[in-house]
């Protein structure tokens, strides 16, 4: 992409605006670090452009307290300035807040799609971030098929990014951007634990 310019321009009817606007699905996958500080980084900019953000995080434990869901409840609202909703998988959602067991959490992933689902088809949100949503997908909890045509018959102009390690090839040839983050190095391959302002 020579100076940000397409390669090619596709026989497909549209414009360049109504190309270049396209709502996309974008997903974050690989064994590196970086997937969801990228998503998160997206999120931002969005929030900077006016948008509503949805932030779901599928594996993280509801007692993990991230910095970027910290820094994202202290940004304003208003004046142009997007919002942005966090909510957890890990001890029940953040809208139902239910205590939450290994065995519970088949049920919960599949509750935070139906809940996701649910607002794309009333097009609550212009960003959807699905963070780890990989996992969820490749343990049979959450039904690829039902992702995809959701992906596919969404309303609107909504943007998803999904990120999680070893996406499935489906998801990755449905997906419009997709960066795969490859790990070259990492200080835990020498013994050392994540740090604060690092991993959290």
């Amino acid at each position: 992409m020579p100076q940000g310019q397409p390669l090619v321009t596709p026989a497909d009817g549209l414009t360049t605006r109504q190309r270049r606007n396209r709502p996309l699905v974008m997903v974050h996958t690989g064994d590196g670090k970086g997937k969801s500080t990228a998503a998160f980084g997206l999120a931002l900019r969005g929030w900077n452009q006016g948008w509503s953000i949805g932030i779901f995080q599928f594996v993280k434990s509801a007692k993990w307290r991230l910095g970027e869901q910290t820094a994202f409840e202290r940004l304003p609202t208003g004046d142009g300035l997007g919002s942005v909703e966090w909510h957890k998988m890990g001890s029940g959602w953040s809208w139902s807040r239910k205590d939450g067991t290994e065995e519970d959490h088949a049920a919960a992933a599949a509750e935070g799609w139906a809940e996701i689902k649910r607002r794309m088809l009333a097009e609550e949100h212009d960003l959807y971030l699905l963070d780890e949503f990989t996992y969820p997908i490749n343990w049979g909890w959450v039904d690829l098929d039902d992702v995809l045509a959701t992906l596919g018959a969404r309303p609107g102009h909504q943007h998803v990014v999904i990120t999680g390690r070893r996406a499935d090839p489906r998801l990755v040839e449905a997906a419009d951007l997709v960066t795969e983050m490859t790990k070259v190095k990492h200080p835990m391959d020498a013994g050392q634990k994540g740090q604060k302002g690092i991993e959290w």
